[in-house]
């Protein structure tokens, strides 16, 4: 069993000039309500690190945290719905693309995608952006504890072809339950390392 991430808050930004610097980088993107924000409370084994809500759309900046020693994790805003007006959305949009472009210690971009339910055509258009601008990215199916055990496999490799991926390159995960943390973790450490 992996121990969990020693994360630490650092800091909120709402532009990539104002992120802290950091040997490597890890960030976490995914449409709204994905579970972006309960997985890093999850990695770091805390219920109140990252602010978690039902509410669509309660990140809206760059929340970065610090990561065993080895860099950051930085948990961006989800894209897709959100109780936001659309010229703020597209502000977060913006943001999210300037830095998953221009961030030099970026190693890799975790995105979340509904096991439940994905992947959404918004994931595939941002899967789609993430390969034509060789953004380094790893897929990473949440709520895993939402599919019944009999679904499963199916589900798993209806995703992964879905996302153009074998289903070994899909990590599964469950923030509630704690499935695939371990492998998760273990994958985190490792991106962390390469910068």
């Amino acid at each position: 069993m992996s121990s969990p991430l020693q994360l630490r808050f650092l800091t909120s930004a709402d532009d990539v000039s104002r992120l802290p610097d950091t040997p490597a980088e890890l960030a976490f993107i995914g449409r709204s309500n994905v579970g972006k924000s309960s997985l890093v409370n999850a990695l770091g084994n805390r219920k109140d690190l990252a602010r978690v809500a039902k509410a669509p759309g309660r990140t809206q900046l760059l929340n970065c945290f610090a990561v065993d020693g080895l860099g950051t994790l930085v948990d961006c805003p989800g894209y897709g719905y959100a109780a936001a007006p659309a010229r703020v959305r597209d502000a977060w949009q913006r943001m999210v693309e300037t830095y998953l472009l221009e961030r030099e210690q970026l190693t890799m971009v975790v995105m979340l995608v509904d096991g439940e339910i994905g992947p959404t055509k918004l994931d595939l258009q941002m899967l789609a952006w993430l390969r034509a601008n060789a953004v380094p990215h790893s897929v990473v199916a949440t709520k895993h504890d939402k599919l019944k055990a009999a679904q499963r496999g199916k589900r798993q490799r209806d995703l992964a072809a879905a996302c153009d991926l074998a289903p070994d390159d899909v990590t599964w995960v469950s923030a509630a339950k704690g499935t695939g943390k371990d492998r998760l973790l273990s994958l985190v450490r490792t991106w962390l390392a390469l910068g």
